[in-house]
């Protein structure tokens, strides 16, 4: 039984910010890379950021738009990972989606959480 579960959305005044979480089972975390994605209403999905470790190197990449605002982390001990989000704007409102793949044919995806950045 393979899962994703995301948390920690919910609605935040601009310049605030939060954690999101997203709890994996049925599959070994460590072999997979973790990523970030967010849809906002009548736009593309988009990867905001994502994580790979192997070998205790730790590689990450964020898109343009949060850089310098959001860090991404995991615990491979707890199956985690982390989305921290700060001097958050209105334009960061959307759906967060956890996104877990080992190769280019075997991925999983959590059922999202609401993240609604407005004074």
């Amino acid at each position: 039984q393979v899962q994703l579960v995301e948390s920690g959305g919910g609605l935040v005044q601009p310049g605030g910010s939060v954690r999101l979480s997203c709890a994996a089972s049925g599959f070994t975390f460590s072999s997979y890379g973790m990523s970030w994605y967010r849809q906002a209403p009548g736009k593309k999905r988009e990867l905001v950021a994502d994580i790979t470790s192997a070998g205790g190197i730790t590689i990450t990449n964020y898109a343009d738009s949060v850089k310098g605002r959001f860090t991404i982390s995991r615990d491979n001990a707890k199956n985690t990972v982390y989305l921290q989000m700060n001097s958050l704007k209105p334009e960061d409102t959307a759906v967060y989606y956890c996104h877990a793949r080992r190769t280019w044919y075997e991925d999983y995806w959590g059922q999202g959480t609401q993240v609604t950045v407005s004074s």
